[in-house]
C-alpha cells in the first residue's frame, strides 16, 4: 500500500523534481508525492497503529510502508528491500511465491537509497521519530543526506538526533549510569571515508569493529545483506553515524567509553564538503585507500593536515600485489605522510575481520584518553561554514528561542521554578483538593458541612482567582496558540527535549554515594587550577602545527569561564548567529567545538548544590497548569483563556497528551476535561462519539507510556525517571475505514505514571494517592492492560494491592473493565503476580452481572509475554527476537477486547463517567477504603484458592462424565426410547452432582472467610459476590455437562449409525467384490477404472436408499411442494383450480383414474357415439400412467442421492408433467393436468418426505457419510486390485508351479504300477525266456509270414511293439489307474496346504511380499514332502507383489481346490491311452523291457538270441538257431563251413551255426542230442512253411531241406519250443 496525502500543510515546501534519480527512486517506491508535500507522523501512525500483521511487501512501493511499519515493531528485518513475488499461474516454472530479491534493475533497490528515500520524504519530525527508532534497532542513521544535484549542498540532520538520548556505563564515570543526548552530549567522532576503488568492503569491516566478528549485527547496511549488492542511486555521499554505548559488561563491551561512529557512502572525493567536515569534526580517521590519481593524492594529503589521527587502510588491487606507492612515486605512504608504522597497514591481502580486527586494537588503545569529544552541535556549525545546509530552520529557531525564554529562571532550581511561574498548582491547589474531599465525604454521610471548612476553601477559591498570568505561561500559551503548526510542534519538541537534557545533567551528576561534595570540590579545584595552564587548543594555528599529534591538552575550565559569563547558557540570538553566519575555524573555533558542552557539564554539577531534590519538572507541568488556569478562572477569564478548551482539543487530535488527574495533589479538574470533550465532539462534528477507553495500569518502574508508545505510536509523558504522578491520556481517532469494523470513533488510551512512587511524604498518604489514581483510570476503562514489570523489585506487592484494591472499588462503581495483563518478564514473581491478578479479575469478571462481555471476557483472558526493550528505552540493550511477534499478538488482543466490548448508550459518555468516578473516589464511598490495601491481599489469595476449588469441581465432574460416558456406550445406540430415558435420568444425576460439589465450595468459603481477619471484616462484601461466583458456576458448570452428556448420547447415536453404515457398506463391498474377482477372473478381461465406479456407485446408491436412519425431528415439506405449486399455478393462468391444493400433504389410497370432467364438452359430444368416450378416456389414461412411470424413476433417483430435499425437485416434476403432456395431442381441460400435478405432488411428498427425514437428525451423518464417498471408492477399487491382482498372481503360481508339479506327482510312479500290474498278470513278463517264449508262440499261432519276418530282421522293434501292444491292451482293460491318480492327487494336494499353512504362520494379517513367501512354500515342499519343485519360474516382477498374506492365501486355496476338481474330473473321463503313456515320466514299456531284455548278444551267423539270463556270464548260447534259407545271404556270416565238413550229418547241412565257436569262441556249439534236434523243429516247421515267401522277400533260391521237415506239424513246433525252454527253466 502506498502512503496517503496527509491533509496537513508543511511549513517546508520543496520544488517539483527535475528528471534525475532522486525523481527516478521516488517513483519506484510509490514517494514521489511528497517530493512537495512531506510525510508526518499522522501518516505513520495510521500506517502503525491499527495493523496486526506483519505482511510482506509484494512490490516496491510497499517497500516504505513496510519499513515505517517494520520499524515502530523494532524488527530487525526493517531495512529489507526483499518482496514476494506474487504466484504467476502462467508461468512455466510454477513456483510458490517466495521471499527473494529481484535481479533486474528495475524491480530492485538498494536499502540505503530505502533509507534515503524515506528520510527525504519526512518531515524533520518524523525523521526524528525516525532516527530514535533506527538508534533502538542498532541501525546507523543519516547525519549528512545527499542532495540530489551533486553540486549542490546536503543537509546536516541536527534536529533528528536531538531526540536520541542514551545510557552508558564507562570507567571515566566510575561505574555509574551516564545518561546524554546524541546531539550536545560531547563525544569522540570516528570517521571512516573511500577514496578510490577498493576491494574491501568498508562498511562490514565497521560493523565488525563495533560488534565483534563473532556478532551478526548489522549496524552498517553492506553488500552481504539482501539489496546490498544492487547499486545505488540515492545514497552515494551520505554519512550515516552510530552510536557506541558500553554497559560495563565485560563479556559486551569492546570499548571502554561512548563515542560516534560516521561512515560516507561512495568516494569521498566526490563529496568534498563532506570529507572537510568529517576530517575537521573528527577524532580519527579511517580511510579506505584504493586506486589513487592526482585528485585523490591532493585530498588524502588534506586530510592529513585537517584531521588529528588518521589511519590508513591500503585496500586497491589483489593479493600478492604491492600497493604502498599508489602514485607516490615509489614512496610509502608511511614515509610519505609522516605516520606512525601502526596507523597504516594493507587491506587488500586481509580478510574484512583481519581488517577489523586491527583496527579494534588501535581504537582501544586510543579510546578513551586519546580522542578528543566534540559535540553534533558543533558539529552543526562547522557544516554551515563549509557549505552544507542545516535542518533547524529559522522557524525552528524561533521555537527554540521560545522555550529559553519561557524556561529562564529554571538555573535557580525546578521547586522554585514552579512556585514563581507555575503557582496554581501548588500548595492551595492541594488544600482544595483536600477541602473537597471532606466536603465529599460529609455529602456522603448526609451531614452539613462544617462552616469552617466552607470557609476555608472560599478563602482558597477567593484567592486563586485573583491569580495572574505568569510570564512563562503567557509565552507558553502564546507559543501553543499560534497559527504556525509547525513552530508549535517545535516548540514543544524542544521543550521537552529541553527539559530532558536538564533532567540528564541533573541524574549524571548526583553523587552514588556520600562523597558527592568532595568529589565536586576535587573538580572545581582542578578546574581553577587548568584555567592559567598551557594548552594545545588555545595556541595560534602556527603553534599547532608544531606540536605531535598526540600531545592532548584541554582547557575545561577557561572555556567553562568565558560561557559563564555569558548571561545566559543557550541565548538564541546567539545560537542563531552560529548557525546563519560563523567564521572560519580558527583556534579558538575549534576549542569551543571540542570543549563547550563540557563547560556546561560542569556548570550543571555546580549548580546541583542549589538544588536538594530530584528535578522533576516536565513538560506535563506546563499542561497542568494551562488547564488550571481554565478551571479556576474560566468563569471571569480572558478570551484567550476561554480558547484553551479549543486548543487542547486540537493538541489531543494531533497526538499531544494531556493530564486527566493530577497526582501530586489526587484532584480532577472537571470543568477543564469538560470543555476539552465539547470541543472534540464539536471539532469532529459528531454529537456523541463513541469512544473505547484503553487504560495501562501498573508501576512506575514498568513504563507504561513506553509500552503505549510501542503498541499505538502515541507520545505519553514518560515519568519513570521523574517524581510526577498523574494519570494521562492520548487521544486516537479511528481512520474511516476502521471505525466500521471496530464500532467506535475514538480510542482513548489512559496511563498512570508514578504508580508506587517513592515522594518523601508520608507512606500512607503515597498509599492513598495511588489508590485514587488507580480507580479512577480503572473506573474509566473499557479494557485494563494490566502491566507487571521485573524491575518493580519491593513496591510490586504494594503496587498489587493497589491494583486488586482498586479492581474491587471500580465493581462497587458498576465498572469492571476486560482484563489482559502484559508480562515483561518470565520470572517466577512476575508469573505468580500474572497469575494472581487472573483470578482476582475472573472473580469480578463472574460476579459482575451488569458486563454484557462476561463470556467473552472469561473465554479470552489473555497473558501476553512481551520481552522489552520497548521503544525509547536503553539504546544499549538489544531487541528481543520475538518482540515484534509478540507486539502483534499483544495488540491483536487488545483490538480484540476492544472490539467486542458493548457499551451502554448512557455510558458513552466519558465526562459523566469520570464525574461519577470521580464523586465516589472523593467520597471514598467504597466499602474497602482509600487507604486500605491489605484487604487486597488477602482478596487475591481468596481467589487463588477459589480458582483452585473450582478446578477440583471441574475434575469432578470430568470424572463423573467418564462414568456417565460408560453407560451410555453400554446401552444400544438406536434404541431411542431406552437413550433419551438414559438421557434424562443422567441429567438429573449431573445437576444433582453439581449442586453437592457447589454447596462443598460455599463450606469451603464460608471457613476460609472466616478464618482471615481482614476478609472477615469484608465479610458481607465478599460473600455475595463468592456465592454470585458459586451460582454462575453451578449454571455454567451445569450447562456445559448438560452438553457434554447430549453431545456424548449424539456421538454414541452417531458413531453407532456410522459403524453400522459402515460394516454394511462393507458387506455390500464384499458381494461385489467378490462378484467383480469372479467375473474378471472367468473373462480374464481387466475392468477399468470408469467401470469399477460405476459399479461402486450402484452399491453407493444401494446403501443410501436402504439404510435405516434415525427416526427425524425434520418439518413437514408438504407446505413447500403447495407453495411451488401454487406459484406453477399462477404462472399458467390456472388460479381457478387452487381449492384443489387442499389435499396435499394427504395420503393417497387410489391410483390415478381420468374421469368425464377431464374433457371438456365439445370433446365429449364429438366421441359420445364412441362408446362413451371410452377410447379417449384410453388414452388419457395411458399418457398419464406414462408420466406417473417417469415420476417413480424420478423419484428414485433423487431419493438415491446423498442430498437433502430441495424445492427444485418439485418445479423439475412440474416440467416434466407438462413436457409429457405436450407430447400428446389429447382433448383434455387444465383440469387434467391439475389433478394430474396434484396426484404427483401429493406421492411427491410423501416420497420427498422420507428423504427429508433422513436429513433430520443425521443430516450430519449424511454429510460425514458424503464426504466419505471418495475414499470409499478409492477403497473399492484399490481392494478390487489387489485381489484381482492376487487373483491372477495365484492363478499364475498354480498353473505354472503347483499344476506342473501335482502332474510329476502324479504321473512319477505310474509307469512302474502299470508294468508291475502286468508283470503280475501275464506270466510271459516274468523272465526273458517266458518272454521269448512266448513271442515265439505268438508268432506260430499267428501264422503269420509278415510277422515272421518283423521277428527275424527288427528282433528289438518287434519286441518293443509286442510290449507296448500289451501295456496298451492292459490299460484299456484296467481302471485301478485313475484310482492311483486320485489318490495321489490327493495326497499332493495336501501337502501343498499344509506347507501354505505353515507359511502363513507369522505374516497373517500384515502386507508382504508374495514372491519370498512363495519360495518358502516350494522350499518346505521339497523338504518336508521331497517334492521337487521347478522355481525358475518365480523369477522375475510377475510374483513380487504386496498384498494381504491371507487374502492370498486364500486365493491359492481356493484356487488349489478348483485345480484338485478338475484334475479329479479329468482322470474320472475316458482318455485315450496313447495320452496317457506320453505323460508318464516312467514308460511302463521300458520298464517291463528291463524285465525280459535278458542278453542283448546274437548268433554270429544266425541272428538267434542270446537265451541266458545270468547275468555277466561270458559264454553265450542261443535254445533255437536258425537254419539256413530263414535269413537272406547278406545277413548271415561269411564264415561258412565246406560242404565236405557238413556232408556226414544230416542236418548238420543244413545248419549255418554248425561249430559256431569256431567263428566266436564267446559262443557256444550247437548241440547234436536229440532233444536240440526236437528243438529245432519249430525253425524247420517255420522254414517249410514259408519258404517260398522267404525266398520272395530274400530273392534268392528256395532252400533245400530234409523231406521229414516237411512231416513236422505245429503242434510238434510248439511242443519242441516248450520242452526246451521248459528244460532250460529246469536247468
Amino acid at each position: 500500500m502506498s502512503f496517503k496525502l496527509t491533509k496537513k500543510p508543511s511549513s517546508k515546501k520543496k520544488r517539483p523534481l527535475k528528471d534525475n534519480a532522486q525523481a527516478e527512486i521516488l517513483h519506484k517506491l510509490g514517494l514521489e508525492a511528497y517530493s512537495t508535500r512531506q510525510l508526518d507522523s499522522a501518516s505513520v501512525l495510521n500506517i502503525n497503529t491499527w495493523t496486526l500483521e506483519d505482511k510482506p511487501p509484494l512490490e516496491l512501493k510497499d517497500l516504505p510502508n513496510t519499513f515505517l511499519r517494520r520499524l515502530w515493531l523494532l524488527s530487525e528485518d526493517a531495512r529489507s528491500t526483499c518482496c514476494q513475488t506474487r504466484l504467476d499461474p502462467f508461468s512455466e516454472d510454477g513456483k510458490l511465491p517466495e521471499e527473494k530479491l529481484s535481479s533486474s534493475e528495475e524491480n530492485a533497490i538498494n536499502p540505503l537509497d530505502l533509507v534515503t528515500s524515506v528520510f527525504i520524504s519526512a518531515d524533520t519530525f518524523l525523521q526524528q521519530e525516525i532516527t530514535v527508532r533506527m538508534m533502538q534497532c542498532k541501525f546507523a542513521v543519516p547525519l549528512v543526506l545527499p542532495n540530489a544535484d551533486p553540486e549542490k549542498p546536503g543537509q546536516f540532520l541536527l534536529w533528528p538526533l536531538r531526540g536520541v538520548l542514551g545510557q552508558w556505563r564507562s570507567l571515566d564515570t566510575n561505574g555509574r549510569e551516564q545518561n546524554g543526548n546524541l546531539a550536545s552530549t560531547p563525544l569522540p567522532i570516528i570517521s571512516c571515508i573511500k577514496l578510490g576503488h577498493c576491494s574491501v568492503s568498508k562498511s562490514q569491516v565497521l560493523n565488525y569493529v563495533l560488534t565483534g566478528p563473532k556478532s551478526s549485527k548489522n549496524i552498517f547496511i553492506h553488500k552481504g545483506m539482501d539489496g546490498g549488492q544492487v547499486p545505488r542511486r540515492l545514497s552515494n555521499g551520505l554519512v550515516e553515524i552510530g552510536w557506541y554505548l558500553p554497559t560495563e559488561d565485560i563479556n559486551r563491551d569492546i570499548y571502554q567509553a561512548p563515542f560516534v561512529i560516521s561512515n560516507l557512502r561512495g568516494d569521498a572525493s566526490n563529496h568534498e564538503r563532506c570529507l572537510k567536515l568529517l576530517c575537521q569534526t573528527s577524532s580519527v580517521v579511517i580511510i579506505f585507500c584504493g586506486d589513487f590519481k592526482e585528485k585523490e593524492k591532493q585530498l588524502l594529503e588534506s586530510c592529513k593536515a585537517m584531521a588529528s589521527k588518521i589511519i590508513l587502510i591500503d585496500a586497491y588491487g589483489t593479493e600478492g600485489e604491492e600497493n604502498t606507492t599508489m602514485g607516490y612515486g615509489g614512496q610509502s605512504l608511511q614515509k610519505c605522510l609522516w605516520l606512525p608504522k601502526e596507523s597504516v597497514f594493507p587491506g587488500s591481502t586481509l580478510s574484512e575481520q583481519e581488517v577489523a580486527n586491527n583496527l579494534r586494537e588501535i581504537l582501544k588503545s586510543w579510546v578513551p584518553d586519546s580522542l578528543k569529544p566534540v559535540t553534533l552541535e558543533a558539529a552543526a556549525k562547522l557544516a554551515l561554514d563549509i557549505g552544507l545546509n542545516v535542518d533547524e530552520s529559522p522557524v525552528c529557531a524561533k521555537a527554540m528561542a521560545t522555550v529559553e525564554e519561557i524556561l529562564q529562571g529554571l538555573d535557580e532550581g525546578s521547586v522554585e521554578f514552579q512556585q514563581k511561574q507555575l503557582p496554581l498548582q501548588g500548595h492551595l491547589w492541594h488544600k482544595l483538593a483536600e477541602l473537597d474531599k471532606e466536603e465529599s465525604k460529609h455529602r456522603k454521610s448526609e451531614k452539613e458541612a462544617e462552616p469552617q471548612l466552607q470557609e476555608e476553601k472560599k478563602d482558597i477559591l477567593a484567592e486563586l482567582k485573583r491569580y495572574k498570568m505568569t510570564p512563562a505561561m503567557k509565552i507558553f500559551i502564546d507559543a501553543l496558540l499560534t497559527k504556525d503548526k509547525t513552530q508549535r510542534t517545535y516548540f514543544l519538541t524542544w521543550l521537552k527535549l529541553r527539559l530532558q537534557l536538564q533532567q540528564t545533567e541533573k541524574l549524571n551528576s548526583f553523587p552514588e554515594s556520600q562523597t558527592e561534595k568532595t568529589e565536586l570540590e576535587n573538580l572545581k579545584h582542578e578546574a581553577n587550577n587548568s584555567v592559567d595552564s598551557d594548552s594545545f587548543w588555545t595556541d595560534s594555528e602556527e603553534e599547532t602545527e608544531e606540536q605531535p599529534v598526540n600531545n592532548e591538552g584541554s582547557d575545561v575550565v577557561q572555556c567553562c569561564k568565558t560561557k559563564q559569563e555569558e548571561e545566559h547558557l543557550h541565548n538564541t540570538e546567539n545560537t542563531s548567529q552560529h548557525l546563519e553566519s560563523t567564521p572560519e575555524l580558527s583556534c579558538s573555533n575549534k576549542e569551543q567545538l571540542y570543549l563547550e558542552d563540557s563547560c556546561e557539564d560542569a556548570k550543571a554539577l555546580h549548580s546541583q548544590s542549589l538544588e536538594s531534590k530530584t528535578y522533576n519538572l516536565g513538560i506535563e507541568h506546563f499542561f497542568r497548569e494551562m488547564g488550571l488556569i481554565f478551571e479556576l478562572t474560566h468563569m471571569s477569564g480572558s478570551q484567550n483563556v476561554l480558547r484553551l478548551p479549543k486548543l487542547a482539543a486540537d493538541l489531543l487530535l494531533h497526538g499531544v497528551p494531556l493530564e486527566l488527574m493530577d497526582g501530586d495533589a489526587s484532584n480532577i479538574p472537571i470543568c477543564w476535561l469538560g470543555s476539552i470533550f465539547s470541543e472534540l465532539n464539536h471539532t469532529l462534528r459528531q454529537e456523541k462519539l463513541r469512544t473505547r477507553v484503553l487504560t495501562i495500569l501498573g508501576n512506575h518502574h514498568s513504563r507504561n507510556a513506553v509500552v503505549l508508545s510501542g503498541l499505538f505510536g502515541v507520545k505519553l509523558q514518560e515519568g519513570w525517571k521523574r517524581t510526577n504522578r498523574g494519570v494521562y491520556m492520548a487521544v486516537l481517532s479511528l481512520p474511516d475505514d476502521c471505525r466500521k469494523d471496530l464500532d467506535y470513533d475514538l480510542l482513548l488510551l489512559i496511563d498512570v505514571e508514578g504508580l508506587g512512587l517513592a515522594s518523601g511524604g508520608i507512606e500512607t498518604d503515597m498509599l492513598t494517592h495511588d489508590n485514587m489514581m488507580a480507580t479512577v483510570a480503572i473506573g474509566l476503562s473499557d479494557v485494563l492492560l494490566q502491566n507487571i514489570s521485573p524491575h518493580a523489585g519491593k513496591e510490586m506487592e504494594t503496587t498489587f494491592k493497589v491494583m486488586v484494591s482498586s479492581l474491587l472499588r471500580s465493581k462497587e462503581c458498576g465498572v469492571v473493565p476486560i482484563c489482559n495483563l502484559l508480562v515483561q518478564d518470565e520470572g517466577l514473581e512476575c508469573v505468580l503476580q500474572a497469575s494472581q491478578l487472573r483470578h482476582v479479575c475472573k472473580m469480578l469478571l463472574t460476579e459482575n452481572e451488569g458486563n454484557v462481555n462476561n463470556h467473552y471476557a472469561l473465554n479470552t483472558s489473555s497473558t501476553t509475554f512481551v520481552k522489552g526493550p520497548w521503544p525509547n528505552m536503553s539504546l544499549s540493550e538489544t531487541v528481543d527476537q520475538q518482540y515484534t511477534n509478540d507486539v502483534l499478538k499483544l495488540k491483536e488482543t487488545l483490538f480484540g477486547a476492544l472490539k467486542r466490548h458493548s457499551t451502554k448508550a448512557e455510558e458513552s459518555d466519558f465526562i459523566g463517567r469520570l464525574s461519577k468516578v470521580w464523586d465516589a473516589v472523593k467520597s471514598d464511598s467504597f466499602s474497602i477504603s482509600l487507604q486500605n490495601i491489605n484487604t487486597a491481599l488477602g482478596f487475591s489469595l481468596l481467589c487463588t484458592e477459589f480458582s483452585q476449588w473450582e478446578d477440583g469441581l471441574l475434575e469432578s465432574m470430568e470424572s463423573w462424565l467418564m462414568g456417565a460416558t460408560t453407560k451410555i456406550i453400554a446401552t444400544k445406540a438406536l434404541d431411542g426410547t431406552a437413550q433419551d430415558a438414559l438421557l434424562n435420568e443422567l441429567k438429573k444425576e449431573a445437576q444433582e452432582e453439581v449442586k453437592s460439589e457447589v454447596h462443598k465450595l460455599k463450606s469451603k468459603a464460608e471457613s476460609y472467610l472466616m478464618s482471615e481477619e481482614n476478609l472477615k471484616r469484608n465479610s458481607e462484601t465478599f460473600m455475595p459476590m463468592l456465592l454470585s461466583n458459586m451460582s454462575k458456576l453451578q449454571e455454567r458448570v451445569c450447562e456445559e455437562v448438560m452438553q457434554k452428556l447430549e453431545t456424548i448420547n449424539e456421538s454414541h447415536c452417531s458413531l453407532s449409525q456410522i459403524e453400522k453404515f459402515e460394516t454394511s457398506l462393507e458387506r455390500e463391498q464384499e458381494f461385489k467384490l467378490v462378484a467383480l474377482v469372479e467375473t474378471s477372473k472367468s473373462t480374464n478381461i481387466l475392468l477399468q477404472d470408469h467401470e469399477l465406479e460405476e459399479e461402486f456407485e450402484s452399491v453407493w446408491k444401494k446403501m443410501l436408499s436402504s439404510f435405516d436412519f434415525r427416526p427425524s425431528e425434520s418439518d413437514d415439506i408438504s407446505s413447500s411442494v403447495a407453495e411451488v405449486l401454487r406459484q406453477n399455478l399462477i404462472s399458467r393462468g390456472l388460479q381457478k383450480h387452487m381449492e384443489k391444493l387442499d389435499v396435499i400433504g394427504q395420503k393417497q389410497t387410489s391410483n390415478f383414474q381420468v374421469c368425464d370432467e377431464h374433457f371438456g364438452y365439445r370433446s365429449r359430444l364429438k366421441h359420445m357415439f364412441e362408446d362413451n368416450n371410452k377410447q379417449q378416456k384410453i388414452e388419457a389414461q395411458k399418457a398419464a400412467n406414462k408420466i406417473i412411470e417417469e415420476y417413480s424413476k424420478f423419484s428414485a433417483n433423487k431419493c438415491s442421492l446423498a442430498a437433502d430435499f430441495s424445492g427444485s425437485y418439485i418445479t423439475e416434476l412440474l416440467e416434466m408433467i407438462e413436457n409429457g403432456l405436450r407430447e400428446k395431442s389429447l382433448e383434455i381441460r387444465s383440469a387434467f393436468e391439475v389433478d394430474l400435478k396434484i396426484h404427483l405432488c401429493n406421492a411427491a411428498c410423501q416420497d420427498f418426505q422420507k428423504l427429508h427425514d433422513r436429513f433430520g437428525k443425521d443430516k450430519e451423518l449424511l454429510t460425514y457419510i458424503s464426504e466419505t464417498k471418495n475414499k470409499c471408492a478409492a477403497e473399492f477399487i484399490y481392494k478390487f486390485r489387489k485381489r484381482d491382482q492376487c487373483q491372477r498372481v495365484a492363478q499364475a503360481f498354480i498353473s505354472m508351479v503347483i499344476k506342473p508339479l501335482v502332474l510329476a506327482y502324479i504321473n512319477q510312479p505310474l509307469g512302474i504300477h502299470i508294468a508291475k500290474e502286468i508283470e503280475d498278470k501275464a506270466k510271459q513278463y516274468q523272465s526273458p525266456h517266458a518272454f521269448h517264449q512266448s513271442i515265439l508262440e505268438d508268432l506260430i499261432n499267428e501264422d503269420c509270414f509278415e510277422s515272421f519276418k518283423q521277428y527275424l530282421l527288427f528282433y528289438e522293434d518287434y519286441r518293443l511293439t509286442k510290449i507296448h501292444d500289451t501295456v496298451v491292451a492292459h490299460l484299456a482293460d484296467t481302471t485301478s489307474l485313475s484310482k492311483l491318480k486320485q489318490q495321489r492327487l490327493g495326497e499332493v494336494v495336501g501337502q501343498i496346504a499344509a506347507a501354505v499353512s505353515q507359511t502363513t504362520e507369522g505374516a497373517s494379517g500384515v502386507l508382504s511380499d508374495t514372491k519370498p513367501l512363495l519360495e518358502r512354500v516350494c522350499l518346505i515342499l521339497e523338504k518336508d514332502a521331497n517334492i521337487n519343485v521347478e522355481r525358475e519360474s518365480l523369477n522375475g516382477p510377475l510374483f513380487s507383489i504386496t498384498t494381504d498374506w491371507d487374502c492370498f492365501v486364500k486365493c491359492l486355496i481356493e484356487l488349489l481346490a478348483t485345480m484338485r476338481l478338475g484334475l479329479s474330473q479329468e482322470f474320472n473321463q475316458n482318455v485315450d491311452v496313447l495320452e496317457v503313456l506320453n505323460d508318464l515320466p516312467i514308460l511302463p514299456q521300458d520298464h517291463l523291457l528291463q524285465i525280459v531284455r535278458g542278453c542283448d548278444k546274437r548268433c554270429p551267423l544266425c541272428k538267434a538270441p542270446c537265451d541266458k539270463e545270468e547275468l555277466d556270464h561270458e559264454i553265450h548260447s542261443s535254445l533255437l538257431h536258425r537254419p539256413k534259407g530263414i535269413l537272406p545271404h547278406d545277413i548271415c556270416s561269411p564264415f561258412q563251413l565246406s560242404s565236405s565238413e557238413t556232408s556226414k550229418d544230416s542236418y548238420g547241412e543244413f545248419m549255418m551255426c554248425k561249430n559256431l565257436p569256431l567263428q566266436d569262441t564267446n559262443w557256444s556249439d550247437v548241440s547234436d542230442n536229440l532233444n536240440s534236434q526236437k528243438a529245432n523243429n519249430y525253425w524247420r516247421y517255420v522254414l517249410v512253411r514259408f519258404n517260398e515267401k522267404f525266398a520272395a522277400e530274400h530273392k534268392q533260391e528256395l532252400a533245400k531241406f530234409p523231406e521229414d521237415w516237411t512231416k513236422i506239424t505245429k503242434e510238434e513246433a510248439l511242443d519242441g519250443l516248450k520242452e526246451v525252454f521248459g528244460r532250460k527253466e529246469c536247468n
